[in-house]
């Protein structure tokens, strides 16, 4: 179906909307229903998203059939499938197939054949981002490209086609942002009827974003979070994000001021040295995950709506693989324990659940126990 500018005077007006409470639901209601296909999964990073060009040998090889069966056998029942809205904008202004919207279905429709849950994604770019930040440009552009998109897959099955608004927005004006968040809700709404849709808080989604949200009128929506704390641990070693974290190696979890002592003097800056001091002084155990992730569930019961984990994980490149398994174990753990359902990052790359090296896929045991799941069948 082409899409194009032309519908948006339709639906400007829904900019206008204010966004209003939920009214109570039933747990029985459609989106507690679905939340239960989403109770144990795993994001497909760097697939359709976070690369900024995509070849057709790329986007065949780097995830595979085979690669979906295997997340399947290892017990997953979803994937939450990053897509990047850039590559997305030469089908919705022109209408005509185009070969990633080509290949993005052949992924939809196999992880569906093979009995995996679809969680469709826009995961853009930072400049995609920014453009929603003032004006409204940026705006109707996302309204364009999620009206194309929601008809197109809604034909699909609505129990496992499951439509993500945006990846943490990064929209330092939470109020903006559920204006925003509103007016593409009603716009997936008006091409999608059945579809659950999956809204998010301002900022980077954390559980402090969740509990200054306030829930969309449509009782068909699953709210997520993304959880990484304590982050001096998870992400170690990293180095597109804060600028302690990237000489960070060897960082212990559970934490205490004793067992990260030998650390500091690891860390060449004092803010550094600080960042890892206060992690062993916050004391992060199971007992204080088990407390954090329990507020996403004290606003889930306030609201009366599902609450869902879309990201956590570890950064398994110089964090010490113990500490990285009993770290996930304890996140896995507190949220089944709220009935949270939850995708961890991430299938392959450092915080994957597999290694693939020269065409050899080898699941991570450790962190397939940790998660509460299995080894694949030969």
């Amino acid at each position: 179906m082409k899409t194009s500018r032309s519908f948006l005077p339709s639906v400007l007006c829904l900019l206008l909307l204010p966004v209003l409470s939920a009214a109570a639901q039933d747990p029985t209601a459609i989106a507690y229903q679905r939340a239960r296909n989403l109770q144990h999964g795993i994001n497909t990073s760097l697939w359709f998203a976070q690369m900024g060009h995509y070849s057709k040998d790329y986007l065949e090889t780097f995830t595979t059939p085979q690669d979906l069966e295997l997340i399947h056998q290892m017990g997953f029942d979803h994937i939450r499938l990053s897509i990047d809205a850039d590559a997305l904008e030469p089908w919705v202004y022109s209408g005509q197939p185009t070969m990633f919207l080509d290949e993005l279905d052949r992924a939809v429709h196999t992880a569906l054949a093979d009995h995996l849950s679809v969680i469709i994604d826009i995961h853009p770019s930072d400049e995609f981002k920014a453009t929603l930040f003032q004006g409204s440009d940026g705006v109707y552009r996302f309204m364009a490209l999620w009206h194309a998109l929601a008809a197109h897959y809604a034909p699909l099955d609505p129990d496992h086609v499951f439509f993500e608004i945006l990846n943490e927005p990064e929209q330092s004006d939470p109020y903006r942002w559920m204006g925003i968040q509103a007016t593409i809700a009603s716009v997936i709404r008006q091409a999608a009827p059945q579809n659950t849709i999956i809204a998010t808080a301002a900022h980077y989604s954390g559980i402090p974003d969740l509990l200054q949200l306030e829930p969309l009128a449509d009782p068909n929506v699953i709210y997520t979070f993304h959880d990484y704390e304590p982050f001096p641990f998870t992400h170690q070693g990293a180095t597109w994000t804060l600028p302690q974290s990237r000489y960070e190696h060897g960082i212990p979890y559970p934490s205490t001021p004793e067992n990260v002592a030998p650390e500091l003097s690891e860390e060449p800056t004092l803010a550094g040295q600080l960042f890892v001091d206060q992690y062993g002084w916050d004391r992060w155990d199971a007992a204080r995950i088990d407390d954090y992730v329990g507020y996403a569930e004290k606003w889930s019961q306030l609201h009366h709506v599902p609450v869902y984990c879309g990201e956590f994980g570890s950064y398994g490149l110089v964090a010490p693989p113990a500490s990285r398994v009993a770290w996930i174990h304890d996140m896995r753990v507190a949220l089944e324990k709220y009935n949270i359902g939850w995708a961890m990052w991430d299938y392959q790359t450092p915080f994957g659940v597999v290694s693939k090296t020269s065409g050899v896929t080898t699941p991570n045991l450790d962190v397939l126990q940790a998660l509460g799941l299995h080894a694949p069948q030969s």
